[in-house]
């Protein structure tokens, strides 16, 4: 883990500030343009279709234990409001349009609520999730992220979503296990070993997928907290290597996309690539992603890119979303 003046002089290294003008909330978006978009719309031939997404629902990874939670799905209308009905002396004030609609023809729905935190399953972090010295990515005051939400850099800056080629790192297939061991780090050299093995090289603009086959091993453990805090990951040291490749967005099948660790050594900093990419470099991460399936079949066919179509919801302000990316081939 790097210590704050190796941090720094990194973010010197890799700062995107004004390189897309002095009001830019896109960050390295902007590396993806009508040329990368149509390129990776002609890597769909066969009509293959992978969800990279988490099921949304109570048996997620939250256990109680941080400041967020699993997302509570429960149903507003359903089946057994019509026997309910039935017992309300005032024919269903309380409800008057379910009760005017079921008190005649054929017509019966069934309704639900979600609450949840934004960020609590496969998720985009926005640009205005994290921050140091007062600021965020390009400059911006972090004072303009309010409790009424972020004022700049929100997650809706990402509407338009986040399309184009998708490449997948599998480096737990490439060193022949299941997944990496607990807080294990992803280096550069590394990542360039396992391009090189599935044979694809990275353009500007792609969208890094790594797999550390750690996210498949949740169920398997009984207790949350422990899995949390043993994820491995990228190096922070990655930052750099993003950034000479002009990657658009990371995500990975983590909490974090780095590494992460119950406890820090004195001195270092916690989520150092969080600092440098999403604050210096304007990259947006992707967390919790599930590529299992997608790798399964790059494994079978020697196919590493595809299409990617990642959206966020278009929540105003927030500084993350939920999502269901989908990588065709």
């Amino acid at each position: 883990m790097p210590t704050e003046s190796e941090l720094r002089a990194m973010g010197e290294r890799v700062r995107n500030w004004g390189r897309w003008g002095p009001e830019d909330e896109l960050g390295t978006l902007n590396l993806i343009g009508p040329e990368q978009i149509a390129a990776a719309a002609a890597l769909v031939r066969r009509g293959a279709v992978f969800s990279l997404g988490m099921d949304i629902g109570d048996k997620g990874i939250w256990d109680g234990s941080t400041f967020r939670r699993n997302p509570v799905h429960t149903m507003t209308v359903d089946g057994g409001d019509r026997e309910l009905l039935t017992h309300l002396d005032d024919g269903g004030s309380a409800s008057p349009v379910v009760a005017a609609m079921w008190g005649r023809g054929l017509a019966r729905f069934n309704d639900d609520l979600l609450i949840m935190h934004l960020q609590s399953s496969t998720q985009w972090d926005a640009l205005a999730h994290v921050y140091y010295d007062d600021q965020l990515y390009n400059g911006v005051p972090a004072a303009s992220v309010t409790s009424q939400g972020a004022t700049r850099q929100g997650i809706q800056t990402m509407a338009r979503g986040v399309v184009g080629r998708g490449v997948l790192i599998d480096v737990a297939r490439h060193r022949g296990v299941e997944h990496l061991p607990r807080n294990e780090r992803v280096e550069p050299e590394e990542l360039d070993r396992v391009l090189a093995a599935q044979g694809v090289e990275l353009r500007t603009g792609d969208i890094v997928v790594v797999r550390t086959g750690w996210l498949a091993q949740f169920p398997a453990h009984a207790e949350a907290r422990v899995w949390r805090s043993g994820c491995p990951g990228l190096d922070w040291t990655c930052a750099e290597w993003l950034h000479r490749h002009d990657v658009a967005a990371v995500a990975a099948d983590n909490t974090a996309v780095e590494a992460s660790a119950p406890s820090y050594p004195e001195g270092d900093e916690p989520l150092p690539m969080h600092l440098l990419c999403l604050r210096d470099m304007g990259m947006p991460f992707g967390e919790l992603w599930d590529p299992e399936a997608l790798a399964a079949d790059c494994a079978e066919d020697g196919v590493y890119e595809f299409q990617l179509v990642a959206p966020p919801l278009r929540v105003t302000g927030a500084v993350g979303s939920p999502l269901n990316p989908l990588a065709l081939k």
